[in-house]
């Protein structure tokens, strides 16, 4: 039987990070009073660090760059479509003059 994954909420990991940069604990301390490794504070602080306050999006919440990709991707899609309608219908009419 395998181990369900666990989660941790976005405020868990800023304050386990807390722990390490503001109040001095080392990662091996951090980690053994959180019970989870310090590898994982450790991957967590470098996140913080380099994206701040985008840092641990979460599920469905995008960072504003996916979000635009995503946006952009859909838009992508919808003017190819209208293009393919827009050479069929010129096909069909160029037939009907011929």
């Amino acid at each position: 039987m395998s181990k369900k994954r666990r989660t941790y909420t976005r405020e868990y990991k800023v304050e386990a990070v807390k722990l390490v940069t503001e109040q001095g604990i080392s990662l091996s301390e951090a980690g053994r009073r959180l019970g989870i490794s310090c590898s994982m504070i450790f991957r967590w602080k470098q996140e913080l660090e380099a994206e701040g306050d985008n840092a641990f999006p979460g599920y469905g919440n995008l960072l504003p760059v996916d979000e635009e990709l995503s946006r952009l991707r859909a838009e992508n899609k919808r003017l190819m479509m209208e293009c393919d309608i827009l050479k069929k219908a010129m096909t069909f009419l160029a037939r009907d003059r011929a």
